[in-house]
């Protein structure tokens, strides 16, 4: 059912975003011993240019798919710029590509959990209000029409009845 694949996509996408935040937290962890570096880091020197996005459908929910992060990135001296400018660069391109598949992937999970939510108000509404409800109207209908045919018959035998005593009233 939609309910059920919605429910699996939703815990999909929440390991997924779980498994993004840890290999975030490992990566920027790896990279404590750097922290005295990064003030002689220049802040422009890498910005998030673009990031592409398309989308997928999954049990009927448009949700963000990564394709691309394309960075700015702004040149250097190799020279004159420390010898670990080159590394630091990469780390960040990492650590930002890291942090934006984690805010896409919760972004999909809080698409796929609102879905499954009202999916899941639907169904309650018509197990637990309109299925019942018809059913009810049903009964009622069907008994209806058993007092109708009661009836009728019953009014085939008055008739049959009074016809049998005016033949037999005839023939006196």
């Amino acid at each position: 059912s939609k309910e059920s694949a919605l429910r699996s996509e939703v815990k999909k996408a929440k390991d997924s975003a779980a498994d993004y935040r840890r290999r975030l937290d490992a990566l920027k962890a790896e990279y404590d011993y750097m922290a005295a570096l990064w003030g002689e880091f220049e802040s422009d020197l890498l910005r998030v240019g673009d990031v592409r996005l398309a989308t997928q459908k999954i049990a009927g929910v448009r949700t963000p798919v990564l394709e691309e992060v394309l960075f700015e990135e702004k040149p250097y001296d190799l020279f004159t710029s420390p010898v670990w400018y080159a590394d630091g660069v990469e780390l960040l391109k990492r650590l930002a590509r890291l942090g934006i598949e984690f805010e896409v992937y919760n972004r999909k999970m809080e698409l796929l959990d609102y879905a499954r939510r009202k999916t899941t108000q639907k169904v309650n509404l018509y197990e637990k209000v309109q299925i019942p409800g018809y059913e009810d109207a049903i009964r009622k209908i069907k008994r209806f029409m058993e007092d109708e045919e009661n009836l009728s018959k019953s009014a085939q035998k008055i008739v049959k009845t009074k016809q049998q005593q005016a033949g037999e009233g005839a023939m006196l």
